[in-house]
């Protein structure tokens, strides 16, 4: 059955999150620092969650959690520094959580960079695939005894419509074979973090810890360079928006991440794929633009393939 909700594609945060009492929850938000993790974090706060800011740039973060704290009246606003594209930054904030907080009932994998020029990671990843998947998929492992303690547990991966360029390339993750593509590596590295919360929800939904992907559509963050904008039609010569996909602001766009971590219709459910607080369906010919998932962002095979890969890139014993 498809899941929907009361809610639309241009619904905010604060009106899903309305109603919610979530006092006595813990909440992880990675990227809280700007754009749709603020706005997550923001909404999660009003409900009276306990919410860690997991940023890279901890001092940038604690201004943002003072102003939270603030406008929320939750003094419930901490910062926790973590570097995605480095497996010793997620190990240690990692270790770090765990001493200050036992369980962890929502975590909301946000962060993300998009179609950087060609790099790599101080592990020697791919740099978008590093941060986007490797970096979220070994913080999230760690934090699977806080999960499981905290069970029912969610974990909320954000994908993209970017998925729908490319699947995973198992052959050359890394590009040190194939020619980059920056918009390639970055729709395969969000095909990545769909795969993940089907094969997290496979693996743990059992245990009472399941995972949804989200596309939170198209919104102006500073994810976005404005030459790439222009190349691909999103704005004109004069940095205006075209009317080629449904523009969101960062508080509509944070709703369907804020509904995949509260909304009852989702209890228990994983391994999905939502947008515009609904479950989206495959794309078809008539898919309006930026919207569906392609069906191997989705495929259970693929998933398992990716995880035990992870595994092995991220060094994990099971």
């Amino acid at each position: 059955m498809t899941l929907t909700s009361p809610f639309h594609a241009h619904s905010t945060a604060s009106e899903v999150i309305a109603g919610y009492d979530l006092t006595g929850k813990i909440a992880l938000v990675t990227g809280a620092s700007s754009g749709l993790g603020v706005e997550t974090a923001r909404a999660l706060l009003s409900a009276h969650a306990e919410v860690i800011l997991a940023v890279r740039d901890a001092e940038k973060g604690e201004r943002v959690a003072q102003q939270l704290r603030g406008v929320t009246n939750n003094a419930q606003a901490f910062v926790l520094a973590v570097d995605l594209g480095s497996l010793a930054s997620v190990r240690q904030a990692a270790e770090q959580f765990r001493a200050r907080w036992s369980k962890l009932d929502l975590l909301i994998n946000n962060a993300g960079i998009m179609a950087t020029p060609q790099g790599y990671t101080l592990d020697g990843f791919d740099l978008q695939f590093g941060t986007n998947h490797l970096g979220h998929y070994l913080l999230t492992l760690l934090l699977l005894p806080a999960l499981q303690v905290a069970t029912p547990a969610r974990v909320v991966v954000l994908s993209s419509s970017g998925h729908s360029v490319s699947d995973i390339h198992f052959d050359d993750i890394n590009y040190r074979r194939r020619p980059y593509n920056k918009w390639e590596a970055y729709g395969q590295s969000k095909t990545a973090n769909a795969l993940f919360a089907v094969s997290l929800t496979r693996h743990y939904g059992n245990q009472g810890v399941t995972a949804n992907a989200i596309n939170p559509g198209a919104i102006f963050t500073g994810l976005q360079q404005p030459e790439d904008l222009r190349a691909i039609g999103w704005v004109d010569e004069h940095g205006q928006r075209t009317n080629l996909l449904d523009w969101k602001t960062p508080e509509e766009g944070a709703a369907t991440s804020v509904w995949a971590a509260v909304g009852q219709e989702l209890e228990g459910i994983g391994g999905r794929y939502l947008e515009d607080c609904q479950e989206a369906g495959p794309l078809e010919p008539t898919t309006p633009r930026g919207h569906g998932y392609q069906p191997y962002a989705l495929d259970p095979d693929h998933a398992e393939r990716l995880w035990t890969l992870s595994q092995d890139l991220v060094g994990w014993q099971s």
